[in-house]
């Protein structure tokens, strides 16, 4: 199951996969550490699939903070760019709904600077950073929508979600969040 929509001019996505596999995308998200090492989860697969180039080009961009996005070569992915956000731990990282806004926000600005046409997006801070799924996706798709009409490079974004139910999730989220942008 794919969801599908197109506002302001630009196709957002939602679909199940592996976010470390998109080959038709200029660049993906990375879940970041503030490190910018390898890790578990996302930054993993992600780091894991790029090769051991991605962690040296991120050294020293590192530390980054909650909010904050850098941009690198993709390395052995088949995308261009990799950009990585860290997203706030939930419950320590205050105020957390505005530090995961900003993850997507700044991504996307990233991705203007560099004339990125089309980005995909893991769902940031749901995984070992316990932000519950229902509310980044509403922040996350709500962000997004925001954003759209300063987007002249970004023509697609897609969310690559690991599960069938945050797939479902986010699906519902971006219905949502349009019907309420209208």
């Amino acid at each position: 199951m794919t969801t599908r929509r197109d506002y302001h001019g630009v196709t957002i996505e939602c679909l199940q996969g592996n976010i470390a596999d998109q080959p038709d995308v200029d660049a993906i998200v990375n879940a970041a550490n503030a490190q910018l090492r390898i890790g578990g989860g996302v930054a993993g697969a992600i780091h894991r699939a790029a090769g051991p180039g991605l962690e040296e080009e991120c050294r020293p961009l590192a530390p980054i903070r909650p909010g904050e996005a850098v941009i690198t070569g993709a390395h052995n992915l088949p995308n261009r760019h990799v950009i990585h956000c860290l997203g706030p731990v939930f419950g320590k990282d205050k105020p957390s709904d505005q530090l995961l806004a900003a993850c997507y926000r700044n991504a996307l600005r990233l991705a203007e600077e560099h004339d990125i046409g089309s980005i995909a997006f893991p769902s940031i801070s749901t995984g070992a950073f316990g932000y519950p799924v229902e509310a980044a996706a509403r922040i996350a798709l709500r962000t997004v929508l925001e954003e759209l009409p300063g987007l002249t490079s970004v023509k697609l974004i897609r969310f690559v979600l690991f599960s069938t139910e945050d797939l479902e999730v986010h699906s519902h989220a971006l219905e949502k969040a349009i019907g309420e942008a209208r």
